[in-house]
């Protein structure tokens, strides 16, 4: 493990776009989230990715989600296609999740292009035979590691890279200091972020930036379990700068996800100008 995840590391991890890119090579990522008793996840999750850089998002998922999205963003292109990384999962949940889509997101975790899976498609992860990231809380936490069959372990990092290797994936641990871990051992710490962060669809928000981080890497080349760990922890670095962006706006005040969400662009434009 190293010393925690810093603004140098980040830096390296981002590339700004040249003269010689287009949309595909800038990265597509695929988002198969939302429900219909959680369309907004869909929205803020699309919201993040496109802020944070990515070259197209391709949304799939229920009708009034997809309304909702373009909307929002109506650059977002709806339906299948191609794809270079996933984020699934965000505002669904397992228990009411139809056998089809159960099919359909066992599909994408039996392929080739790398899975970010938040909340309500987590209890599919194990097993999964795509490079896969898993972002869970602590209590999404316990229960995967419930599937996995470990023991309760009270030491986060522990804990998290005991789960990266079972899992076989990299593992972004939710909190206040965000723990991520990969199957070779390797993991890093993020620096404390806002408490503020605290509320309601910040957790979609972070999927969507680290999807989006994912695509553009997987844009440049295949992305392995281990490779994802500096892309997750990258992506959980600018969403607390966006957060911490966000915060200062409101005066020290309450923010919202979409808050954090708009605050984006300028968190990944330092880190740009740093590196």
């Amino acid at each position: 493990m190293d010393g925690g995840w810093t603004p140098a590391d980040a830096a390296r991890v981002l590339r700004e776009p040249t003269a010689a890119d287009d949309k595909y090579s800038r990265g597509v990522l695929g988002v198969r989230t939302g429900s219909t008793a959680y369309p907004g996840a869909a929205v803020l999750g699309v919201e993040a990715a496109w802020r944070t850089g990515v070259g197209m998002v391709r949304y799939v998922g229920p009708d009034r989600a997809a309304d909702l999205v373009l909307a929002r963003r109506p650059e977002t292109v709806t339906g299948e296609g191609r794809v270079q990384a996933w984020v699934i999962g965000s505002g669904t949940d397992a228990a009411a999740r139809e056998a089809a889509e159960t099919d359909a997101l066992q599909a994408l975790l039996a392929g080739e292009a790398p899975v970010v899976v938040d909340a309500g498609a987590l209890d599919l992860a194990p097993g999964a035979a795509a490079p896969v990231l898993v972002t869970p809380h602590e209590r999404e936490h316990t229960r995967l590691r419930d599937a996995l069959g470990l023991a309760p372990r009270r030491d986060r990092i522990g804990a998290a890279r005991e789960t990266a290797a079972a899992l076989g994936g990299c593992v972004l641990l939710k909190g206040s200091r965000t723990v991520v871990a990969t199957p070779s051992g390797w993991s890093t710490t993020l620096p404390a972020a806002s408490a503020w962060l605290a509320t309601a669809g910040t957790g979609d928000v972070l999927a969507g930036v680290v999807g989006a981080v994912v695509a553009a890497a997987a844009a440049r080349g295949a992305v392995d379990a281990d490779e994802l760990g500096p892309l997750a922890a990258t992506g959980s670095w600018l969403h607390a700068q966006a957060a911490a962006r966000a915060v200062a706006a409101a005066e020290g005040g309450p923010v919202t996800a979409l808050d954090v969400a708009e605050q984006l662009p300028a968190a990944v434009g330092a880190l740009l100008r740093r590196g």
